[in-house]
């Protein structure tokens, strides 16, 4: 169900690694990684001689095996297509690029319907049958028959067509539940239940306002907490008790006794810090980071050797979200000496 992920780690002020949050729903950024390599490469090649930086331009390669190891038809060359809801989408550049580098359609809902119990897509050749969704539209727009019914950006009768197993989705309907914050919090009991074993990467500590004891832990220190709407993203819906004043605090506390099952807690972790220029300064300034690595799962598990480092642009914050103002940085990962 789950073939694509992206998973956010911070490093805190002591050292250590901390898994901040998980993308199993339609996780994004990944051509930002690619390009800021392309754009490092070219503009400062003599940075990378000799320093065994090991590559991530195999990406779409690898996303392209996965995706056509999910097809449920046993053909040597699977339809595969991008489902996108189209150009005014924010993240329309990855959806068109991802889709350019994989050599597969690029698609919006209107590109597809559903006949005799399988999902077609019109060509100027006549219709041909897809076999892999990569579906970068969330579950609500997905099929206006199964969810909700003004939407026009799915097809409608993908799902009943998916049920059957005549099509597959990556990623699986539902998955957005694992990116809820709340359900975040018991992630490690989950590993210790399932597998039994403690995770490698701790969780930041998590309060639930759902909890009693966590509720009144959140209303008693929300000067010293980041607390969060359990099913935003983007940086929205969030109070940073540190910064915000305390008319800020109380009209969002109203807001989390009126609702507490909608919200999380967190202690403010300072994130690790990364020099980034300034042009009004003409200076290099310390900038909070945070690094999303990206996992495929098909019928092997691919780690790409880097990932997406987000970084805080306005300074002081530890908001990282490009919706926020926030940027993104090349990472390098090197070889280990005996590879060299």
């Amino acid at each position: 169900y789950t073939h694509i992920a992206g998973i956010d780690i911070i490093r805190g002020e002591d050292g250590r690694y901390l898994v901040l949050e998980d993308n199993l729903r339609t996780p994004s950024g990944v051509s930002y990684m690619l390009a800021n390599r392309t754009v490092m490469t070219r503009t400062l090649p003599r940075l990378f001689q000799g320093q065994q930086v090991r590559p991530i331009g195999h990406y779409t390669t690898a996303l392209l095996e996965t995706l056509r190891s999910l097809s449920p038809r046993d053909v040597a060359e699977p339809t595969i297509v991008v489902l996108t809801p189209g150009p005014y989408n924010s993240a329309y550049f990855e959806h068109a690029f991802l889709a350019q580098q994989m050599g597969v359609e690029l698609v919006e809902g209107r590109d597809l319907y559903v006949d005799e119990g399988r999902v077609w897509m019109r060509t100027t050749q006549g219709r041909q049958q897809v076999d892999v969704i990569y579906r970068r539209i969330d579950d609500d727009f997905l099929d206006p028959e199964a969810f909700r019914p003004d939407s026009l950006l799915g097809v409608r009768g993908l799902v009943q067509v998916y049920r059957s197993g005549r099509v597959a989705l990556a990623n699986a309907i539902g998955n957005g539940v694992a990116d809820n914050k709340a359900i975040y919090a018991y992630v490690p009991a989950m590993i210790k239940y399932y597998l039994n074993q403690d995770p490698i990467l701790p969780n930041v500590p998590t309060f639930l306002g759902a909890d009693r004891e966590g509720l009144a832990y959140m209303l008693d220190n929300a000067q010293d907490l980041v607390i969060k709407t359990i099913d935003q993203a983007g940086g929205y819906g969030m109070l940073v008790g540190p910064e915000a004043s305390a008319t800020q605090r109380e009209a969002y506390l109203s807001q989390v006794r009126a609702q507490p099952d909608n919200y999380i807690a967190q202690p403010l972790i300072r994130l690790s810090r990364h020099p980034a220029y300034f042009a009004d300064t003409g200076r290099f300034e310390p900038c909070h980071i945070d690094l999303r690595p990206y996992v495929l799962v098909g019928e092997r598990i691919t780690i790409v050797p880097g990932g997406l480092t987000r970084v805080a642009l306005k300074r002081g914050s530890v908001v990282v979200n490009s919706s926020q103002g926030g940027g993104s940085k090349d990472t390098w990962v090197l070889e280990e000496a005996e590879e060299r």
